[in-house]
Order: C-alpha cells, then sequence, then structure tokens
C-alpha cells in the first residue's frame, strides 16, 4: 500500500491511504437487466461502459493493479446466445481498445486459460497484451476463463513437473514458490476487493491471493457502480484494521 497521491480530481482524501491491488467481481448484469425487462445481453453490454470508467479512474487516481472478473470457468455454463454475445462484446472492446487506448498508460495482461476462445479473440489479446507492455502505468489484470481452483491446479502440476524434471526440491516448496507459479506472479496480493450486487461469496476468485485481502459488499448492480462508490469502498478499506493474523 501507499499514502495516497490524487493524479486526477476525486472525492478522496488525500490523508488516505491508497490500496496498492484492487479486485473487483464486475457481477449483476443479468439482474440490472431483468429488473428493466431487457435481455441479459443489455446488462452486459452497461456493464461493459462502467468497467471503461472505473478501470480509467483507478488508473488516474493511482491504482498500481485492479484485477477485474469478466469471464469465470463456470460462466461456460449459461445459455449459447448469452455466451456469443458476451463473446461479441469481448472482441469489440478488445478493438476499440487498441484503437482508443493506445495513449493511455495502462498495462493490460489476460490471466486465465486461453485455450477454449475462438482464435480470432486470442489473438486481439495477445495484440493488446503486445501493445501496451512497455507502458508504465496501472497494470490491469482481465480474468477471463478465470477459476481459481483451476488456477491453482495448473500450479500444482507445474511445480510436480519441475520435481519430477530435478528442477525443484520437495523441501524448497513454500507459500512463495506457489504464488510464482499463479498468474498473477510477481504482483502483490490485492489489498481490497470489491463485489458488487450484494452477493456474499469469493465466487471462486483469487483464492490463494485473497487470503488477507479486505472485502467490501455493496448493495448495487455492476451496471450501477459508480466512481463515488470506488471512493467509498477505498474509504471504508481504511477504516478497517489490518493485522494479518498479529495483535
Amino acid at each position: 500500500m501507499a499514502v495516497f497521491r490524487k493524479k486526477k480530481s476525486s472525492g478522496l482524501s488525500s490523508e488516505l491511504v491508497l490500496p496498492e491491488h484492487i479486485g473487483i467481481i464486475m457481477d449483476g448484469n443479468g439482474r440490472w437487466a431483468k429488473k428493466r425487462l431487457l435481455p441479459r445481453s443489455a446488462g452486459h453490454s452497461a456493464g461493459a461502459k462502467v468497467f471503461r470508467t472505473i478501470t480509467r479512474y483507478c488508473s488516474d487516481i493511482g491504482i498500481k493493479y485492479l484485477t477485474v472478473y469478466a469471464f469465470s470457468t463456470e460462466n461456460w455454463r449459461r445459455p449459447k446466445d448469452e455466451i456469443d454475445s458476451l463473446m461479441k462484446l469481448f472482441k469489440d472492446y478488445l478493438e476499440e481498445a487498441l484503437r482508443d487506448f493506445k495513449d493511455d498508460s495502462i498495462v493490460v495482461r489476460f490471466i486465465g486459460d486461453k485455450a477454449p476462445f475462438s482464435d480470432d479473440l486470442r489473438q486481439l489479446m495477445l495484440e493488446n497484451e503486445e501493445s501496451s507492455r512497455d507502458r508504465d502505468g496501472m497494470v490491469l489484470n482481465i480474468a477471463m476463463n478465470y477459476g481459481s481452483r483451476d488456477e491453482l491446479v495448473r500450479a500444482v502440476k507445474t511445480i510436480s513437473q519441475e520435481v519430477r524434471d530435478g528442477k525443484l526440491s520437495v523441501d524448497d516448496i513454500d507459500e512463495a514458490t506457489v504464488s510464482s507459479r499463479l498468474y498473477t506472479a510477481g504482483q502483490p496480493d490485492p489489498d481490497l476487493i470489491i463485489r458488487p450486487s450484494g452477493e456474499y461469496r469469493i465466487s471462486n476468485f483469487m483464492l490463494w491471493q485473497a487470503a488477507y485481502t479486505e472485502f467490501v459488499i455493496m448493495n448495487k448492480l455492476w451496471p450501477d457502480f459508480t466512481k463515488d462508490d470506488l471512493d467509498e469502498a477505498i474509504r471504508l478499506f481504511n477504516s478497517r484494521n489490518r493485522r494479518f493474523g498479529g495483535v
């Protein structure tokens, strides 16, 4: 964490501590649409606009790492028409990001298993990562086809193979070993995870990394989430006494 330094206008006090890494479970798009008698795809489109706004705001105020939960390993169970709509939305966003975000300082990374996505979507992910690689601003992790249990299984398999190949001793395996085999290797664990929509679940998101994360649950659907809501989550974060298992 670092003492808050306002890079652009916000509603936060300069005395607050700014989380170094924020995670957001972007939840409630479907319910938002249902309340308005709209197709679920309309909720996802509205949520995508909020995602763009909040991402830029986090970058503007000085957040160093932002991880957003965009599509989970379990989301493939949704109806085909909804998945098709989401894939089109992802494609549109990635094409837009290449055009419109070229002057941003944000570094884009995708965490999760990219293999099930279409060739053109994987290519767009790669182009976004490569085009932003040398930027010096906030790191944006977009979790797509991400599940923390799957992430941990992959880490265990990697470590097991390294032991089998004689590259690693069982006695040398510790928490740092596991952390360095996760998608977020080299990044600090999230200080704060925000879940809009009022659900009290972690939903298979960053299980290992969230061991000492502060959670803020907000009874507001993601498409209604605002910059003020993010400010409020940071204020709540500052009200917590983080002891990390100590006294």
